[in-house]
């Protein structure tokens, strides 16, 4: 099992009072699997993903990542995790302004240093067809070739998970199913996606779909306490 997450709860302080963005949330995803979890805007997708990828500690349940779980990890060790274990793609890109396509996938290694980041850089850009465009800024890009670099900069240290948060929301139906594509072979090949999304039909290229409503998942009720170890 590449992921596992068991009765994950998250609160958030708010003017109007505590908001409960996830209640209770159970989930795995194996090596070799694509699965997409689907709701509506507010629904706790986006807090989920952080919170499987190290990036926002929930405050209660555990995440485990193949033999890890990033959480028990000081901040500095769980940085080196989730840097050459996760791949994040984002539905704003989040590529620098500043710096061009090359520069921008390795980026990734910053945290991550390798000697054969550039030539690993340089396959990816043939992959995605992005060598001619390797000088350009983000400015100079279109949609699809903005998410490609994402997607490049995600796979540049080989991470064995990739979690997606809509990323095809900016995209038209044509780049958004090469993007789809490319994340269903990323788990052919032995990788695990989960993705997040609103969208019928992005949902319906994952191998398993769940759905996911007010915080907590439909059919998967919160666990009680007795119910919240590990394994």
């Amino acid at each position: 099992m590449m992921l596992r997450i068991n009765g994950l709860t998250k609160r958030y302080e708010s003017p109007g009072g505590v908001v409960q963005a996830l209640h209770g949330v159970s989930l795995s995803v194996s090596r070799g699997e694509f699965v997409a979890v689907q709701g509506p805007s507010g629904s706790g997708k986006t807090t989920l993903l952080f919170t499987a990828g190290g990036l926002l500690r929930p405050d209660e349940g555990t995440v485990r990542a193949g033999e890890v779980e990033p959480y028990l990890l000081n901040p500095e060790k769980r940085a080196r995790w989730r840097a050459r274990t996760v791949g994040f793609v984002f539905q704003q890109y989040h590529l620098a302004p500043y710096l061009n396509v090359e520069e921008n996938i390795l980026a990734a290694s910053l945290a991550a240093p390798s000697e054969d980041a550039p030539v690993r850089a340089r396959r990816l850009m043939d992959r995605f067809r992005l060598r001619e465009r390797a000088r350009h800024l983000p400015a100079q890009l279109s949609s699809g070739e903005r998410q490609r670099v994402a997607l490049a900069r995600a796979l540049l240290n080989s991470p064995s998970l990739l979690l997606a948060d809509e990323p095809t929301g900016n995209l038209d139906s044509d780049n958004a199913g090469v993007l789809l594509d490319y994340l269903a072979d990323f788990a052919a090949n032995g990788g695990a996606v989960l993705l997040v999304t609103h969208d019928d039909r992005v949902a319906r290229r994952a191998d398993r779909t769940l759905r996911l409503s007010a915080g907590q998942l439909e059919n998967h009720p919160a666990p009680t306490p007795a119910d919240q170890s590990p394994d």
